[in-house]
């Protein structure tokens, strides 16, 4: 991509993410852009999101791909992994060499290289000093990023972080907790229809969360309501009974 068309592309991406910050918007919607943008505008292989919950503990909220998705709950699951030790340390883990970390991530490297990445960064989600989670971004070769797109990757993850506040009220560097814990919920409802759907058309898990976006966008439906419907009453099949094309501009993406 030419520098010009590049630099255009930023920009819109920007306009984008910002025109998402109205009332009662759509936030897994949101941070799902957010992770496939990522893709889109960083020299990376694959995005995910995790956020922590109410007890500290951290859980995959948004993921550029169903791999993605997986890997980060691997790592979720075993404690160990770059946005384990991001989240932790309240700082950016940059640029970790998968080869070189089964020393202090035995379990998690060998996975990550198995799934055919290389190298990885973890950008924290950070607001003012408190951290409430992080932005993962894989390669699938050696490299990793630059200075230049480590500050984009970290102004993509603050911009994740204010879509996640937005319009709550933040008292001495404190977000209020439901905020969190109501995208948390959500993610969970989208994965329950996903599998739903799934099965129901024969299709894999990230078809499934194209359906599901493209129906929620094209009936202007918040996709964790729709997914509920999906997820909790097996009869309500709300006419999606076939894969629709992905909106305008969002070709390839998948949760």
């Amino acid at each position: 991509m030419a520098v010009f068309q590049r630099e255009q592309r930023l920009a819109e991406i920007f306009v984008e993410l910002a025109d998402t910050l109205v009332d009662d918007f759509d936030v897994i919607d949101f941070l799902q852009i957010v992770a496939t943008r990522c893709v889109e505008l960083l020299d990376v292989a694959a995005a995910g999101l995790v956020l922590a919950d109410l007890s500290g503990s951290l859980v995959t909220v948004a993921a550029s791909d169903e791999q993605a998705r997986l890997l980060e709950l691997f790592e979720i699951q075993n404690d160990e992994g770059p946005c384990r030790d991001c989240y932790q340390r309240r700082m950016a883990v940059v640029n970790v060499d998968l080869a070189g970390a089964r020393e202090f991530w035995p379990r998690f490297a060998p996975q990550a290289m198995n799934a055919g990445f290389v190298s990885a960064n973890a950008l924290p989600l950070r607001l003012r000093s408190q951290v409430i989670g992080s932005l993962n971004l894989f390669h699938h070769g050696p490299g990793g990023l630059g200075s230049d797109q480590l500050r984009l990757a970290q102004a993509l993850a603050d911009a994740a972080t204010i879509g996640i506040v937005q319009q709550r009220t933040i008292r001495h560097g404190e977000v209020v907790a439901v905020q969190l814990q109501a995208a948390l919920t959500s993610r969970v409802t989208i994965e329950q229809a996903k599998g739903v759907l799934a099965e129901r058309l024969q299709i894999s898990t990230d078809d499934a969360f194209a359906v599901l976006r493209a129906a929620a966008r094209s009936r202007n439906r918040m996709l964790s309501e729709l997914a509920l419907e999906v997820a909790t009453d097996s009869n309500a099949r709300i006419d999606i009974t076939r894969p629709l094309g992905p909106p305008a501009g969002d070709l390839g993406e998948a949760g």
